[in-house]
């Protein structure tokens, strides 16, 4: 079955649930390649990213053992796209690993921070007990983000990324 598809809506931002046509602004937001500092990779072409959109709008992974839920970030009330959100969620919804993306350009102003924090809020109301998110050791930054978004490191590597994790409630 699965978590409803969902906007989400803060003070500042809009994240809308991700469509393939997101794809040609989103190279733009996306085409700086200081971004793959951390996460290795380049930028994708327009083409390539609605490929990419194609498969991710489907919402499951082949398998059905993930839903992938996918947002754009954009600036309220009806501003531009500045980055996006995602999290890939376990089939039974009991966990999810969370990730966000914000456009160089707009770095440095919160945004990040508020779209995480709006995601794992969602998550966290449709019943998702475990929420974490996988950080490169070096990225104080995305540190900081997860903190704000009341994630917490733990002593766990993944692919030599530093497990977050949302503190389970009791």
């Amino acid at each position: 079955m699965g978590l409803p598809s969902a906007t989400i809506l803060t003070d500042r931002l809009e994240l809308r649930p991700l469509v393939p046509e997101d794809a040609d602004k989103m190279a733009s937001v996306l085409g700086d390649e200081r971004l793959h500092d951390f996460t290795g990779g380049q930028p994708l072409s327009p083409e390539q990213l609605r490929a990419r959109y194609e498969r991710l709008a489907g919402g499951w992974s082949p398998d059905g053992a993930e839903q992938w839920c996918n947002w754009i970030v954009r600036v309220r009330p009806g501003g531009d796209a500045v980055g996006f959100a995602q999290a890939t969620v376990t089939g039974d919804g009991s966990a999810a690993t969370v990730a966000w993306v914000v456009g160089v350009p707009w770095q440095g102003r919160g945004y990040a921070a508020e779209a995480a924090a709006a995601v794992v809020g969602w998550l966290a109301g449709t019943g998702v007990r475990t929420i974490e998110a996988h950080i490169h050791p070096d990225h104080h930054a995305s540190g900081r983000v997860a903190a704000r978004a009341g994630l917490e490191p733990s002593a766990e590597l993944v692919d030599g990324e530093v497990v977050w994790r949302r503190p389970t409630p009791a």
